[in-house]
């Protein structure tokens, strides 16, 4: 099975990559999984600080990181050198939807 969780970035890569990914992907989905699993740290609306100062809003992750290419590392699982967030993996479709809500906190 681990092996097969392994395959899952070279299949997202392999059948449309991550742009695939934002524009299949359901931004509305993604805030409401942005809302409930990232909101206790992170600031994930246009407006407003972050509850955690080390958190960066979401609005501000493009400017640090082509939002596309975190699909690959959102597949991986991401993992943090700070202890509060904690480790976690999505699946394609989650992946899909957050990428499509990043992507319009862009504008």
């Amino acid at each position: 099975m681990l092996s097969l969780l392994r395959l899952v970035p070279a299949v997202v890569i392999l059948c449309g990559g991550p742009a695939a990914l934002a524009r299949d992907g359901r931004p509305e989905s993604g805030r409401a999984l942005a809302q409930a699993n990232c909101a206790r740290c992170h600031a994930i609306g246009r407006t407003g600080s972050s509850p955690l100062a080390a958190a960066p809003p979401f609005r501000a992750i493009h400017q640090r990181y082509p939002v596309e290419q975190l699909a690959e590392a959102l597949a991986e699982g991401i993992e943090t050198g700070h202890a509060v967030m904690p480790e976690f993996q999505l699946g394609q479709t989650q992946i899909a939807d957050l990428v499509a809500y990043l992507k319009t906190l862009e504008r």
